[in-house]
């Protein structure tokens, strides 16, 4: 066979194949390799960096998180809400900043992904580095935000809009959340693609993050390779986080109360964190955590307490559920 007429077979079966050729699959796996455990201790360090004074609303440590934040959410690519990341509010305590961004879906639902940013701050001259609470959240927040980003540029558009948020004032009765609420009760949350104000009924899901990094208060003795979701039997999702456990291979064990309370997992769920204004007025919302440690709001909370291989795992698990759920 002449050099001519191998290049005629060949452009022939190129041709008369473009569906086999061009056929590839857009997976959630896709996004996996962009996280990287590095990039995670990286933001814990971060925020909890003594310079920062441990993060406290009104604070000029928490002024400078909200910055960074901002910055970050520049970087990802996400697009201001009402021309702005930054949207302040007054506390007793000074201004809070709640930093929030969006990755379109095509349709007109959206789902709130958030992590509060602030901790105690510095009281009395001892330092709370908060790792754990929440810089663990926050990092988390901003990798799951960057998977999805990622999942765009594979060609993946999700059906539902991510609202992802950094909230401020967990510590000062959830104002952050409130103040949330308020702006999409109010309708002055503008959807930069509409132009429209983003509405409590397109709030199919509201996705908390809040102290996930830990692994010193295991669901079974001995075993660091764990999850909580809290949330109402119908709201979570659970067989798609399930499916996922196992499918993928994480091999988390899962839980969907703390630690068998009733009373406990309804004081977490629905009382002491940021879910519980949404939850008030009706919004399915889920909180992701690995519960509370005896090293939480204390001195002893660094980043060198955190078991960044398990959180990694969390991350990646929690985000093939967001897949799903998107």
């Amino acid at each position: 066979m002449t050099k001519l007429l191998k290049i005629i077979v060949i452009s022939l079966v190129l041709v008369s194949a473009p569906a086999r050729a061009q056929r590839f699959s857009i997976s959630p796996v896709n996004a996996d390799p962009i996280l990287k455990t590095e990039h995670i201790r990286a933001s814990v360090d971060y925020l909890c960096d003594p310079a920062l004074g441990g993060r406290a609303i009104g604070t000029e440590g928490a002024r400078k998180v909200a910055s960074w934040l901002e910055g970050n959410f520049r970087v990802l690519g996400l697009q201001p809400l009402g021309g702005a990341w930054l949207h302040g509010f007054n506390t007793s305590d000074g201004m809070g900043r709640n930093v929030i961004g969006l990755i379109p879906g095509s349709g007109t639902r959206y789902v709130v992904l958030m992590a509060h940013f602030d901790n105690l701050g510095t009281l009395n001259g001892t330092f709370y580095p908060g790792a754990d609470s929440n810089a663990s959240g926050v990092a988390a927040l901003l990798e799951l935000a960057g998977m999805v980003k990622h999942m765009n540029t594979c060609h993946k558009i999700y059906g539902s809009g991510l609202i992802v948020v950094a909230l401020d004032g967990k510590e000062k009765n959830q104002a952050g959340a409130a103040e949330l609420w308020r702006l999409i009760d109010q309708k002055k949350l503008l959807d930069p693609v509409s132009g429209q104000p983003v509405t409590a009924s397109q709030i199919s899901l509201v996705v908390n993050l809040d102290q996930i990094g830990g692994t010193l208060a295991p669901l079974t003795d001995g075993n660091p390779r764990f999850l909580m979701m809290l949330s109402d039997d119908a709201a979570g999702r659970r067989g798609a986080l399930e499916n996922a456990n196992k499918g993928k291979g994480f091999g988390l064990e899962l839980a969907y109360d703390y630690y068998g309370s009733a009373d406990f997992t309804k004081l977490f769920y629905r009382r002491i964190s940021d879910q519980r204004v949404f939850l008030e007025h009706g919004i399915p919302a889920v909180m992701f955590t690995s519960g509370i440690t005896f090293l939480n709001n204390k001195p002893t909370d660094t980043p060198a307490s955190l078991d960044y291989d398990v959180l990694h795992t969390r991350i990646r698990l929690i985000f093939h559920w967001l897949d799903k759920v998107l």
